[in-house]
């Protein structure tokens, strides 16, 4: 570690047990001890009104026009984890979050999926605004291979008052992204209450050690005309092991280390408000998250090393080595705005956001055998370079209730209109990281190689969005709402989705609901200009017949580059939707509520990262590259991202909850709830004529991509019961999770192709209340249960026993405690 980041680390730690105390000091002395904690239940509150898909101010979650979940902070508290996205995955069926490993960078920035499509299909809100994405664009073969998504766990648990979660596609509201839904994040405020946290755990085996600190606390502004809240977040997990030993060489051991990373992470949240004047408002809201990530890479044994090296590296590694790859990760984010309401009736908003993530990567405990090969030596840490991404958007809203005589109801009328510009960057690697030389001996980092010079650049895009809707009751049965947005990028053009939503409450215990709307999500930054270009050097035994020997590029290229166009890529087009909802509320006695929603999400053009064109140093090819404009950088393969695939999901939510009331035995809340969906790919774009003409063939798509990761690789059902009893001082809390089977699928073989069977994952604990105290004892996966481990042609030889794609990982039962002092 470097030492300015030590030191900067060391800053933070200091600084959050600093805050800790002084939080606890202070408050202390001024508690009433007649004060009870808040409840654990994860209960939905049946009248909580909703702000997300909806601009009306009554409308709840009960009455709403399309399916929404209503989190609240005790439910994400009950779940025994420290990550948001953990956290929502065991509380909402149709979100997964997959734990992969040994995927390069994924494993530090994990995406979450709603409904089974990408992860980048989804938009994050937090209090209704924009919230950024990650810089960081998955590659590998995972769930969300292609996508740049946002990173939840960068939004610390202690800041989150309740999230919802709408289940509906929502580009008409929000503009891009809201494909599969909107998840926003509804942050606390007001200067009153706060708490202090200290959680700790281990898994039963593996290692994974955990702990975490937390503050959050409120300080009022000028008496009572504004408050500051802060949010203080510390904590570091060890990583865990669940990696075999390689049959062909057991005399080596347990070499690989395969599991979750070492994670360190220190985070600041800040949300404020002060009164201007008695109907203007001024407020702000912003982080700063840091975290330094260290994932394992496939174990290099001795017995392969070349041979052109082996006695120089078996020197430096006689037993073999690990690479690992880690990344360092600084995210930040700063919302500030005016909102008020009119003498006559107008509500109004405008803000300004910026949000930015920037990873800076390095491989270490690893080598370059070309650099070893013609220097003598090889260094043992990379600087593998940066990646950046930012988004900056400015928001005009404005909203005003209407009440004509023609209507029983009054009519919202809403309209604004929004600027975004983006921006993303790769900066250069130290030159050892991606050095080739010509000896033909592999070149670049072992485990991740640096980004060359010719990966790097910056880039930027605007958009210009204008957006009207109107909602009302046309009669006191009949809720309906419209909306209409118009976009403009300045890389593709204008797009407009609409949306049509009614419900018809029949009686005060059953209604109908429905809704249609047009959607689309723009290409990323990332996905148009990211690029991870190596080299390989070929001499004149491994050049082949007709091919000159010397040095030739691989791997992704830009849309932008030439020679990606000229090898059939095109300007990436925004993914369009069409999305149908119709769904039941039923609540036939008082303590009963039951809804149930089916859909289908139709995408066109969807992005995916292509599969490997090979065979680009054959000489018809170079001549033709040549005759184009080409000749001074030769290839030997290439892909890229391109509008390909059409797609078609289908499927159902069921949410039922059932409180029981035991007088002085106490109060049982009872969820059920569970999604089932199911993807199909019902169109891949042709190969290009180019390539035709060439005599090459570029599969846009793989029957890996097409029948798992695009489809079948994500559970298609998901199961969750969940039981929170309290009575008296305690609360307990029970979460039982069935994971529905998924496939691997192989591109070598459909022999090789695997079906795992469904999992079954049971998490309780036990909470004691006592004045302003709660302490917690809890097992997640407390059956210790595990996913089907790879049949022996896929596991690498014995060392990677689990699949990258098990839902719920592959760490097993886990035991943790918490206090918190809250007030």
């Amino acid at each position: 570690m470097k030492k300015g980041k030590a030191r900067l680390v060391t800053y933070t730690k200091t600084s959050l047990t600093t805050a800790l105390l002084l939080a606890l000091a202070t408050t202390a002395a001024a508690q009433d001890a007649t004060q009870t904690p808040p409840s654990s239940s994860n209960t939905k509150n049946l009248q909580a009104v909703i702000v997300t898909g909806t601009r009306a101010q009554n409308r709840t979650d009960s009455s709403s026009l399309s399916p929404i979940d209503v989190v609240p902070a005790s439910a994400l508290q009950s779940t025994g984890t420290s990550e948001l996205s953990t956290a929502l995955a065991r509380l909402i069926p149709s979100l997964n979050f997959p734990r992969p490993a040994a995927t390069d960078t994924t494993d530090s920035q994990r995406p979450v999926q709603l409904r089974g499509l990408s992860p980048d299909e989804v938009l994050v809100l937090v209090d209704g605004k924009r919230w950024h994405s990650s810089a960081l664009i998955n590659t590998d073969g995972t769930i969300g291979r292609g996508s740049a998504p946002v990173d939840l766990n960068t939004i610390p648990l202690s800041a989150i008052d309740h999230i919802e979660v709408l289940r509906d596609g929502a580009s008409a509201q929000y503009g891009s992204d809201a494909i599969a839904g909107v998840i926003n994040i509804i942050l606390k405020h007001g200067a009153d209450g706060g708490s202090v946290e200290l959680d700790g755990g281990r898994y039963q085996r593996g290692g994974g050690n955990q702990w975490q600190g937390s503050a959050n606390f409120g300080i009022p502004l000028s008496g009572d005309k504004g408050w500051l809240r802060i949010s203080l977040d510390d904590g570091h997990q060890d990583p865990t092991n669940h990696g075999g030993v390689d049959v062909r060489y057991p005399q080596l051991g347990e070499k690989q280390v395969f599991g979750d990373p070492s994670v360190s992470q220190h985070n600041l949240f800040l949300n404020s408000q002060y009164d201007i004047t008695k109907n203007v408002q001024f407020y702000a809201f912003g982080s700063y998250h840091e975290r330094d990530a260290i994932s394992d890479e496939l174990y290099r044994n001795p017995y392969g090393y070349p041979s052109s090296v082996n006695s120089l590296l078996s020197a430096i590694y006689p037993e073999g080595y690990q690479p690992l790859l880690q990344a360092h990760s600084t995210d930040q984010a700063l919302v500030a705005g005016v909102r008020g309401t009119t003498e006559s009736g107008w509500r109004w908003d405008v803000s300004a956001n910026y949000g930015g993530n920037r990873v800076s990567l390095d491989t270490i405990h690893s080598a370059n055998y070309a650099y070893l090969h013609d220097f003598g030596y090889t260094p043992s840490s990379f600087f593998d370079g940066i990646v950046s991404a930012a988004q900056q958007v400015a928001d005009v809203d404005i909203a005003k209730d209407f009440s004509p005589s023609w209507l029983p109801n009054p009519v919202t009328l809403a309209f604004g209109a929004e600027y975004q510009r983006d921006t993303y960057s790769i900066s250069a690697g130290d030159p050892d990281s991606y050095y080739v030389g010509t000896s033909g001996v592999s070149g670049g980092a072992q485990g991740f190689s640096g980004y060359s010079p010719v990966n790097t650049g910056s880039w930027s895009r605007s958009d210009v969005a204008q957006y009207v809707s109107l909602e009302t009751n046309l009669t006191d049965k009949l809720g309906t709402s419209i909306s209409v947005r118009h976009e403009d990028y300045n890389d593709f053009g204008n797009t407009v989705s609409g949306a049509l939503a009614a419900r018809y409450d029949f009686t005060d215990r059953f209604a109908l609901r429905a809704s249609a709307s047009t959607g689309f999500r723009a290409p990323s930054l990332a996905q148009e200009d990211y690029s991870q270009i190596g080299s390989l050097y070929l001499t004149p035994s491994s050049a082949g017949p007709g091919v000159t020997p010397g040095i030739y590029q691989t791997g992704l290229l830009p849309v932008s580059n030439p020679v990606a166009q000229l090898l059939g890529a095109q300007a990436l087009k925004p993914e369009k939707s069409h999305n149908y909802t119709i769904g039941a509320v039923f609540n036939p006695i008082d303590p009963l509520t039951l809804t149930f929603d089916i859909y289908q999400i139709q995408i066109y053009n969807r992005i995916v990262l292509s599969s490997t064109l090979s065979g680009l140093n054959d000489p018809v090819v170079v001549d033709y590259l040549a005759a184009n404009g080409i000749s001074n950088v030769a290839y030997s393969s290439a892909q890229y991202f391109t509008n390909a695939v059409d797609t078609k999901t289908q499927g159902g939510d069921l949410v039922a909850s059932y409180r029981s009331d035991f007088g002085n035995a106490g109060v049982l809340d009872s969820t059920l709830s569970y999604n089932y969906n199911r993807t199909q790919v019902t169109g891949v774009a042709p190969n290009p004529p180019q390539l035709q003409a060439l005599g090459l063939e570029l599969e846009r798509v793989s029957y890996r991509d097409i029948r798992g990761l695009l489809a079948n690789s994500t559970p298609r059902s998901k199961l969750i019961f969940n039981e929170n009893y309290k009575i008296g001082h305690w609360v307990f809390n029970g979460n039982l999770t069935r994971y529905g089977s998924f496939t691997a699928y192989s591109n070598e073989s459909y022999l090789l192709n695997q079906i795992f069977s469904p999992q079954w994952v049971l998490d309780v604990a036990g909470s004691y209340n006592l004045d302003n105290w709660t302490f917690t004892l809890g097992v997640d996966n407390a059956t210790n249960s595990y996913p089907d481990k790879v049949i022996a042609a896929n596991n690498n030889n014995g060392t990677i026993p689990y699949s990258e794609f098990s839902p719920d990982g592959f760490n097993g039962r886990y035991y943790y405690t918490k206090v918190i002092y809250h007030w």
